[in-house]
């Protein structure tokens, strides 16, 4: 079947994309305005770059209905600074909370039940609930239309909860790290499903196929 993709309406278009593209890592991210405070909102248009410098790479969308910019996307870009928290599976609900197009003045990580503490070097705080937290700068914010913003921004700084990091292998244990994934509309998944795969060698390969 071929479709074109381009001459879809755009919310056609999102439900193409979003339903094939899956699982997808969800970010729940902090940010922070002086005169709204502290504002926690998830997205899952979101994953890891690359490195040096880490960078972390974000689709924000605006409101759905009114059209406006979501508070993220205006921290984001009057700031430059926030804070990329990882979902997992004991953090599910409080996330989903977080969703709620609350007032701009009302803390979404509060009202979730959230802990908020200070980060080590942005101005938005963290939640100390979290498995993991990226401390963030921002690179770039590209609008791809009114209602799409990609961001790039800079890892500085990442707390990992207590007995998640192997010092050694320097990685988290997947055994222990638990994250959900969102699939399309009200589905998640988990991870726990792990296999493993060894890429062989090209010799291997050519004479394993002879």
């Amino acid at each position: 079947m071929d479709i074109d993709i381009q001459a879809l309406p755009p919310a056609d278009q999102y439900r193409l994309l979003s339903s094939t593209v899956v699982p997808r890592p969800i970010a729940l991210i902090s940010t922070y305005s002086e005169e709204t405070g502290h504002n926690t909102a998830p997205f899952s248009f979101f994953n890891v770059m690359g490195e040096a410098p880490p960078v972390m790479a974000i689709g924000l969308e605006d409101k759905r209905g009114s059209g406006a910019l979501k508070d993220t996307t205006i921290n984001i870009r009057a700031t430059g600074e926030f804070v990329v928290h990882l979902v997992d599976e004991a953090l599910a609900q409080a996330m989903n909370v977080c969703a709620i197009d609350f007032p701009s003045d009302i803390c979404e990580a509060t009202a979730a039940g959230l802990t908020l503490v200070p980060s080590s070097i942005v101005q938005p705080q963290r939640i100390a609930e979290a498995p993991v937290a990226f401390e963030c700068r921002k690179i770039a914010m590209i609008e791809i239309n009114p209602h799409r913003h990609i961001t790039l921004g800079e890892v500085v700084r990442m707390h990992v909860r207590e007995g998640l990091f192997d010092a050694d292998l320097k990685y988290i244990d997947p055994e222990k790290y638990h994250p959900i994934g969102r699939m399309f509309g009200r589905l998640y998944t988990t991870t726990r499903g792990h296999f493993e795969m060894v890429v062989p060698e090209y010799d291997v390969w050519r004479e394993r196929e002879r």
